[in-house]
């Protein structure tokens, strides 16, 4: 049964969507933008029953206790951080990750810095983060799709624009999203204060992106890892996911897919079993 749960860190409160016995193998799943943890339900509820216990945070900012003001305090390292902090509340000391959007960029950070807490990880859409940020600079097509990030970097207009005609813009990123999640979705949106914290993960981490073309921002990873990506991606293009299976030093298998951004309502079924498997195979256990 799925429950929302409160994790306290330092000063902040961040709110877990949780599902299965907390005494089994712990899979956290990280959302993206715009989304929140109601992304992960479904696929929470069909990994609980398979024996594993699900905890899908509210990152940093889409907590209304966890959403300090600020652009400084939406820096990468910060947020791989609330996850091991979270990790530790939960008094696990290794867990699978699997991460989307934003999610993944998160969790490229995490286990590369702390591989040795990391039984597997499922980086859905956004791949290896040198490869990513290097052809936000080097490559055009990609330089195109990331246009909206430049935008981002300008204060208060961003935040004005996505308000606009109540959302519009948003509700057509969630054309495929059920009305619930989209509810769940605007009651973090329409907070102005978790609307920025949201935009600042952006203005927050450009420049560290963009520095990929010239130096080194993260390096190989070392667990065993599953890419899957969506070859009509609106917001990644394929130089990028070419780029980053050079930093693949485990076992690796990455996914392409006939499909656009928003994987788990589009491809359910394809992620559920692909993940499935590569959890499974490397379960702690075996």
């Amino acid at each position: 049964m799925q429950e929302t749960i409160e994790v306290k860190i330092d000063n902040f409160i961040f709110d877990c969507r949780t599902d299965g016995d907390k005494e089994n193998e712990l899979v956290i799943f990280l959302h993206g933008w715009p989304e929140t943890s109601y992304m992960w339900k479904k696929l929470m509820s069909s990994f609980s029953e398979n024996g594993f216990y699900c905890v899908a945070p509210n990152l940093r900012g889409y907590s209304k206790n966890a959403c300090p003001k600020g652009k400084k305090h939406y820096r990468l390292n910060k947020l791989a951080k609330d996850i091991l902090d979270i990790s530790k509340f939960l008094n696990k000391p290794k867990f699978h990750l699997v991460g989307h959007d934003w999610g993944a960029v998160i969790g490229w950070k995490v286990v590369h810095d702390y591989q040795d807490r990391i039984l597997s990880w499922t980086g859905i859409s956004v791949p290896h983060l040198q490869a990513f940020g290097k052809a936000i600079v080097v490559d055009g097509e990609q330089r195109e799709m990331s246009q909206y990030i430049k935008n981002f970097q300008l204060p208060y207009l961003p935040e004005k624009r996505i308000r606009k005609d109540d959302f519009k813009i948003l509700k057509r990123l969630w054309k495929n999203s059920e009305s619930n999640e989209i509810d769940d979705y605007l009651e973090v949106f329409r907070n102005p204060k978790q609307m920025t914290a949201s935009i600042n993960y952006y203005r927050s981490n450009y420049k560290l992106l963009k520095k990929a073309a010239r130096a080194q921002i993260l390096g190989d990873i070392n667990v065993p890892t599953l890419f899957i990506w969506g070859n009509k991606d609106i917001a990644i293009g394929s130089y990028s996911v070419r780029e980053g299976h050079q930093y693949m030093k485990s076992d690796y298998e990455f996914i392409e897919l006939d499909s656009g951004h928003w994987l788990i309502q589009t491809n359910y079924h394809e992620l559920k079993e692909a993940i499935s498997r590569h959890v499974d195979r490397n379960k702690s256990s075996t």
